[in-house]
């Protein structure tokens, strides 16, 4: 039980520092780091990645591996979010490039906070403007949580460049993801239970005993083996302001302008081959995904077995292994 209590006070530490940070943030905040170079593209290369100009400011990507195979973009979960947390993936490198990139406002990007901007279309058109700048006419997307909404909206958008897609915790349809994650709610302590009841009635999300009910959720629902200094990372750059505006307070919350989509009538209009994981405990919730698999016609479906919603964590080899399976096999098609 040590290690639980020991994960969740991480987790709780971590929720009051973003809290904190987000009454800091400063709109103006979007300068150049002193010592970049940039191009005659606009680019600004780094050591360690490079910067994209988009609408509203420039995107951080990283280009890992030289393989001839297509590439393939990761897109992370948030909203708000960052790449840090789909590291593992990089192991693909050895076949083809893998391009791993923060969306803005989070990460290693730009910081953001015109609420304009904070909508599914801009992260869409994001991807598009990465995607042309890499010069790849067609690419694998691998979208994790809310990445998996941005993948399936690119394709929509962007049929003819998508070779085939990864859709890894996928939640395609908020109003149910909200419901499963009730369920999950009522299996927390009492005292998490009537935690989350209070803030919820009260409207008041950045009460210690919230934060604490927040950190047992996640723990057991979101991520159970994080990578420790990746984990601080990630929640040091989240976009709290993305993340309230476009969902809510909360993984069980949502208030926000995801609240109501739902993709469930594009499904079966993708003719590209599908990859859909989840983990055993993840809050995607396995019986949602494996619904999403079955609506999809060229679809396979994987449940890594002890994971949470973060399974390229909690499943790090087993996730790679799976999805590089998954690439080589529609390559060889």
């Amino acid at each position: 039980m040590k290690p639980q209590r020991t994960f969740s006070n991480i987790l709780f530490l971590s929720a009051t520092s973003l809290m904190t940070c987000f009454h800091c943030l400063n709109p103006l905040q979007a300068m150049c780091n002193s010592d970049s170079l940039k191009n005659q593209s606009g680019t600004v290369h780094h050591l360690d990645g490079a910067l994209l100009p988009v609408d509203g400011g420039r995107i951080w990507y990283k280009i890992i591996g030289d393989g001839g195979r297509t590439p393939v973009i990761l897109i992370h979960g948030g909203p708000g979010g960052s790449s840090y947390y789909l590291k593992p993936f990089e192991d693909i490198g050895t076949d083809r490039k893998i391009v791993r990139y923060d969306q803005l406002g989070g990460g290693k990007s730009d910081k953001c906070m015109d609420t304009s901007l904070f909508t599914i279309n801009h992260f869409v058109d994001e991807l598009e403007t990465l995607r042309h700048h890499l010069g790849n006419d067609q690419v694998y997307l691998l979208g994790h949580s809310f990445g998996s909404i941005i993948a399936v909206e690119y394709y929509r958008k962007y049929t003819g460049h998508v070779k085939g897609l990864v859709l890894s915790g996928a939640v395609l349809d908020i109003p149910a993801l909200q419901k499963n994650a009730r369920d999950l709610v009522a299996t927390l302590s009492d005292s998490a239970q009537t935690a989350i009841v209070a803030a919820e009635a009260q409207k008041k999300f950045d009460t210690p005993e919230y934060m604490r009910a927040c950190g047992e959720f996640y723990g057991k629902y979101v991520m159970r083996n994080p990578v420790m200094t990746d984990l601080d990372s990630m929640m040091q750059s989240t976009n709290s302001l993305m993340y309230a505006y476009m969902q809510g307070p909360s993984e069980f919350y949502f208030t926000g302008t995801l609240k109501d989509y739902n993709a469930r009538p594009l499904l079966p209009e993708i003719k590209t081959p599908v990859l859909y994981t989840v983990g055993e405990f993840d809050e995607a919730g396995q019986k949602l995904v494996a619904g999403f698999s079955k609506m999809t016609p060229r679809a396979k479906y994987v449940v890594f077995p002890g994971a949470a919603h973060m399974t390229s964590w909690d499943a790090r080899d087993e996730n790679v292994r799976v999805v590089r399976a998954f690439l080589n096999e529609v390559d060889a098609k």
